[in-house]
């Protein structure tokens, strides 16, 4: 399938369904090898055959990000079959009970942390080496507008959104001066997710755009290319 990422190699975290799901077959509906990852194989396979049935190519990976190695060994299969990444889409997430900062469990807020920051930190530094192989290494983060202006008892995911910002604007200045590689910062705004539901369970998902905007945002967004640093909200 011939597209405007054509020949490229992409992987989208937490692929299985939603924006990811969505970003997966958007990617490959422009000529991208999409790699999709998620621990639901079943899910994964679902999306990979809807790839294959539209005229393009997935690979799938069933693993769970948070795994200890996991990610590694991951970026050393990539690294034998294809010596470099053109696109990561660092799109998992989790999200923890909505509750007062003071009532914040541990156990929980710990494993937001894994999941939304600490896997993406080690996602961009075993895929770095082959994000610069890439002739233009892509960058995406998926953020939540509660990063930047917070709201009451949204604070453990908040803060692991705010933190993944960070990460992603230090590792864009690190790596402007020294390779191709460009990042952005992806905002997807009201989403028809099933996150979506558990945090405004009242709301009807019809009323929300469903996660085919935000993929079709992120696809021509890598299909037009943007400057280092690049912050994006997807409104509609």
């Amino acid at each position: 399938m011939a597209g405007s990422l054509d020949g490229r190699i992409a992987y989208v975290t937490g692929s299985s369904r939603g924006i990811g799901a969505a970003t997966a077959q958007a990617l490959a509906a422009e000529g991208a090898h999409v790699l999709l990852s998620g621990r639901t194989i079943s899910d994964l396979e679902a999306v990979e055959d809807a790839i294959h049935q539209a005229g393009g190519t997935a690979t799938i990976a069933p693993f769970d990000l948070t795994e200890a190695d996991a990610v590694s060994r991951l970026a050393g299969a990539v690294a034998e079959r294809w010596d470099r990444l053109d696109i990561l889409v660092l799109n998992a997430a989790i999200l923890p009970q909505l509750t007062p900062v003071a009532q914040i469990e541990g156990k929980a807020f710990n494993q937001a942390l894994l999941t939304n920051l600490l896997a993406p930190q080690a996602l961009l530094a075993a895929f770095d080496p082959l994000l610069r192989r890439s002739p233009a290494g892509r960058v995406i983060g998926l953020t939540s507008s509660v990063a930047t202006s917070p709201r009451a008892y949204w604070g453990a995911y908040a803060a692991s959104k705010a933190a993944l910002e960070v990460l992603l604007d230090t590792y864009a200045q690190e790596v402007e001066r020294i390779s191709g590689t460009r990042v952005a910062i992806v905002d997807p705004g009201a989403t028809r997710t099933k996150m979506r539901a558990r945090a405004f369970p009242g709301e009807d998902p019809q009323g929300v755009k469903p996660p085919e905007a935000v993929a079709a945002c992120i696809a021509a967004l890598l299909a037009a290319d943007f400057p280092n640093r690049h912050r994006e909200r997807v409104e509609t």
